[in-house]
């Protein structure tokens, strides 16, 4: 079997980049979504708040700033190619050296402590980033990443439903969810839906599907129809732009499954604020 070497500082480079250009170029997605909200909106006050996150990241991109003050956690789901070996250092360094130069040459808000209860210091350079690795075959490595803020996240939710609960129940909790959430979130947000596996599965595929382009639809025509749904009735709440009031309230809704126990039907709800930063590379 042929070995693929790749030099830490590469990855290193490539990570550095990525997290950069995710907090100073909104993803086209986004933007487009917003322009068409913006079209769509009959509040005039939403409508001049969509005007508003448009024109803000328009000047970000240009200036080469943050769209948003919280900058966020740093979040990648990695698919590592099992003919790739990392030389002069390890993947998990290499990874972290990217982040961390980011956050400090990018002049971009350090937002981790390095203990969640007791000392809550602030680690000074946004690591350690939160990394899931998947081996596969090949001699690629490829990174979905995205940095998470917390006034989104802090209204996620995760619910051990039961088989009983069906279609219905799944649709009551995610919807309970978001209008729990309110204006909170920052929106018009993103809603990623996470079914299936086990409690912590559940929650990452959540995460990883607020990562996925809000102009694609899950490939299970059930769950596209699903998203459809659950957008349009979102959009009822009337929360609408930065939560006052309006047809906007939600600008995609993103869903994931995976198998699960005969017994359960995990369901996580990430929530994620218009700006939904979110790249990939391949290297």
């Amino acid at each position: 079997m042929n070995v693929r070497k790749i030099e830490a500082s590469v990855i290193t480079e490539k990570v550095k980049k990525l997290f950069m250009d995710m907090n100073y170029f909104i993803g086209e997605d986004i933007m487009n979504a917003l322009k068409n909200a913006k079209e769509s909106e009959t509040s005039a006050i939403g409508k001049d708040v969509l005007s508003q996150l448009i024109e803000n990241n328009r000047i970000a991109a240009q200036e080469e700033v943050p769209v948003c003050q919280d900058t966020g956690m740093a979040v990648l789901f990695v698919e590592y190619g099992e003919r790739v070996v990392t030389e002069g250092g390890s993947f998990e360094q290499a990874v972290q050296e990217g982040v961390r130069r980011a956050y400090i040459d990018g002049y971009l808000r350090k937002s981790v402590v390095d203990d969640p209860v007791f000392d809550r210091v602030n680690t000074k350079d946004n690591t350690p980033a939160v990394i899931y690795t998947n081996i596969v075959p090949g001699d690629k490595i490829k990174i979905l990443a995205g940095c998470k803020g917390f006034g989104s996240e802090n209204m996620s939710s995760i619910k051990m439903l039961t088989p009983s609960a069906g279609i219905e129940g799944v649709k009551q909790f995610i919807l309970d969810t978001v209008r729990y959430a309110g204006p909170n979130p920052c929106p018009p947000i993103v809603v990623g839906v996470g079914i299936g596996g086990t409690f912590e599965k559940a929650a990452m595929l959540a995460k990883k599907a607020t990562l996925r382009p809000i102009d694609t639809k899950n490939p299970d025509s059930r769950y596209a129809a699903l998203e459809d749904e659950l957008l349009c009735e979102i959009n009822k709440m009337g929360f609408g732009p930065a939560g006052l009031g309006g047809d906007n309230t939600a600008i995609g809704v993103n869903i994931e499954y995976f198998p699960t126990h005969i017994a359960g039907m995990p369901v996580a709800v990430n929530i994620c604020c218009h700006a939904a930063r979110h790249k990939e590379t391949e290297i």
